[in-house]
């Protein structure tokens, strides 16, 4: 596996200036934002755009990756595609698009996104939804060659996302009903363990069980914060103590996960997604962050 980082964590540096860093401290590789130029999502960690994939130069990039030594582990754009406003579900659906249009031009294998949710919905609508929306965008990327990589992530981290949080793709039970309405080879899963422990999913039996379908892996951690936990309970939906950590400062065991996936036979990139906030607020902090995961994470890279 390679050890690479989602580049959203930097929204001030230009493409070639997180490059550079990075292949200076030693990752091997790039999960690059690819939110709309013209700004939109103002979540944390996102809206960023380091390929800007209304107007860019494929063989500058790949100029430019070359030139550091770095690959692309894939194209990233994480809004919510199934948003209950139809105008704001058709922009960022066609967004997509031109995301994935994108990795095609720049061969870049790998789409990162999210299925979205409708939070005020409940699991059987939404999942009803999906199956009419989703089949012609996992069908847009299968004619060019890329994958779809859904994060598993349910998005609920504030009563604003409350109660169904904003992507559905977070259990096993709702995998397995997606992968039946689209059983396409080009659509599987960006796995991030982070989210399976407050969930209390089991993150080495995901990768054993679900191993054709895990095209892309996250790398972040999570503490749970039990005083939280005591005090609001599990129907808070997390809110309030599951606290999203740097790999090595959380509940995830890096080994195990690292020796499932070496085990399925995963061989691409493990990419570390940075949202803890010990380690943000000036970009020296979030290169801390990155290189304490970075040294955490680099024992188990072969």
């Amino acid at each position: 596996m390679k050890l690479g980082l989602l580049t959203a964590a930097f929204p001030d540096l230009t493409l070639e200036e997180v490059a550079g860093w990075a292949a200076g401290e030693g990752f091997e590789a790039l999960e690059i934002a690819c939110w709309p130029a013209g700004g939109g999502e103002r979540r944390r960690y996102a809206g960023v755009t380091h390929i800007d994939v209304d107007d860019f130069d494929p063989d500058a990039v790949r100029e430019l990756m070359d030139r550091y030594g770095l690959t692309i582990s894939s194209l990233a754009y994480y809004p919510n595609n199934l948003h209950p406003d139809d105008a704001h579900r058709e922009a960022v659906n066609g967004h997509l698009r031109k995301v994935i249009a994108a990795a095609q031009r720049l061969e870049v294998g790998i789409v990162g996104t999210f299925v979205g949710a409708d939070k005020d919905r409940p699991l059987p609508e939404n999942l009803e939804r999906f199956r009419q929306i989703w089949p012609p965008l996992v069908d847009y990327a299968g004619e060019r060659g890329v994958k779809i990589a859904i994060e598993n992530c349910p998005m609920i981290f504030s009563y604003d996302e409350w109660p169904g949080g904003n992507n559905l793709a977070w259990a096993p039970a709702i995998w397995d009903e997606m992968f039946s309405a689209i059983p396409s080879e080009n659509f599987g899963l960006n796995i991030d363990p982070s989210h399976l422990v407050w969930l209390m999913i089991d993150y080495e039996r995901v990768v054993y069980d679900y191993a054709e379908r895990i095209f892309h892996a996250h790398a972040k951690d999570l503490e749970v914060r039990r005083d939280g936990l005591y005090r609001h309970g599990t129907f808070s939906g997390g809110i309030g103590w599951q606290v999203p950590r740097l790999p090595g400062l959380g509940e995830v065991r890096w080994d195990r996960f690292a020796a499932a996936l070496y085990a399925v036979g995963y061989d691409h990139v493990l990419s570390i997604e940075h949202e803890d906030r010990r380690f943000e607020g000036d970009e020296e902090l979030v290169k801390r962050g990155f290189l304490l995961a970075r040294d955490a994470l680099r024992p188990y890279m072969v």
